[in-house]
């Protein structure tokens, strides 16, 4: 099919059923589509929708993102998972303030943290009307089943060859409309499972639809054991019902959150506590728990430690504090600690 049937046959569906009312797509700038590419990496709309709205809300712009303490930025993400994002758009707004503008070429734009060719590509279409690929996760499957691509996308061939594809067939015009069109294709009908190929624009010339392989495309990435690792999480309660909290290291998982402190054994946690001037009147272990990320599995302890001589000196360069329970709702803290405290 000619580049030019291909946008024809999209845009056409795209203007009858494609999405035009999703938060980012009302009031378009730079930044919000920005701000909402990078949430919708590796997150589905659904679950960015209230996330982006309460962001937004609180940084409205650059200057504001920019200018927030970090641990402010992390709460507002707190929950969205794949932390190094937050930590990247703070970088980078920064980055934007100090230039004096919203960078608007190419080059500019993966310079930033966090920034790469796609999601560049996105924010130059749709926020700036010009022609630019994209290739985010729905664009790979949508050209992957298109042309019948053989391989895991993540592959250089293969990547190479999707982002050729994808080159080809954007257009000069419409070029924001194209770029949310193929988005939305990949996203509402050519899904990952039990795609709607009956009511897809591209059914008549779909090479893994023709061959009845759909679900052959994209290959799947080879599978790998996920290693697993095993830690104790000790929460440690005073008579005021203060809990023990430390923050993170800025990089790494869960980098720059709140957390709480984490051991190899149960018995490293207690001989912690009473090095520390806080003596264990009473113990509970918990149930192991298992938290899986995208490179290994983490099983977590949970001991819940009572003291009644807590210190109140702050411990190790002032990363480890003392918190209310009432504070802690208010603290950027990883999904599944704050599931834990709340139980």
């Amino acid at each position: 099919m000619r580049p030019e049937k291909f946008q024809k046959k999209l845009l056409a569906w795209f203007d009858q059923h494609g999405r035009k009312d999703l938060p980012w797509q009302k009031n378009t700038t730079p930044y919000r589509v920005w701000i909402s590419e990078t949430m919708l990496q590796q997150t589905q709309v659904a679950t960015v929708i209230p996330y982006y709205n309460r962001f937004i809300e609180r940084f409205p712009d650059a200057e504001s993102l920019a200018h927030a303490a970090l641990d402010d930025v992390l709460y507002f993400w707190s929950g969205l998972g794949y932390y190094a994002r937050a930590r990247n758009l703070h970088k980078a707004a920064q980055a934007i303030v100090a230039h004096g503008y919203f960078p608007n070429t190419l080059h500019e734009l993966v310079e930033l943290p966090g920034i790469g060719r796609s999601t560049a590509g996105a924010i130059l279409s749709i926020a700036f009307n010009e022609s630019h690929p994209i290739l985010d996760g729905n664009v790979k499957r949508v050209l992957s089943r298109f042309s019948a691509i053989d391989g895991w996308p993540g592959s250089s061939k293969v990547n190479n060859e999707l982002w050729r594809l994808s080159t080809q067939l954007t257009p000069k015009t419409r070029v924001a409309d194209y770029t949310q069109a193929i988005m939305d294709l990949g996203a509402t009908l050519c899904t990952r499972t039990k795609p709607a190929c009956a009511v897809c624009p591209l059914f008549a010339n779909c090479q893994a639809r023709i061959t009845e392989n759909v679900a052959a495309f994209p290959s799947p990435k080879p599978t790998k054991v996920l290693p697993h690792r095993q830690v104790v999480f000790l929460i440690i309660r005073d008579e005021d019902n203060r809990i023990l909290l430390e923050k993170r290291p800025p990089t790494g998982i869960w980098g720059g959150l709140w957390s709480l402190p984490e051991f190899d054994k149960i018995d490293a946690a207690t001989q912690w506590c009473n090095t520390h001037d806080m003596p264990v009147i009473h113990q509970q272990v918990l149930t192991t728990q298992r938290h899986s990320f995208s490179h290994y599995h983490l099983d977590f302890t949970p001991l819940v430690v009572k003291t009644d001589n807590p210190t109140n000196k702050v411990m190790e360069a002032n990363r480890t504090v003392w918190y209310k329970a009432e504070q802690i709702q208010d603290l950027g803290l990883p999904a599944p600690i704050k599931q834990l405290l709340q139980q």
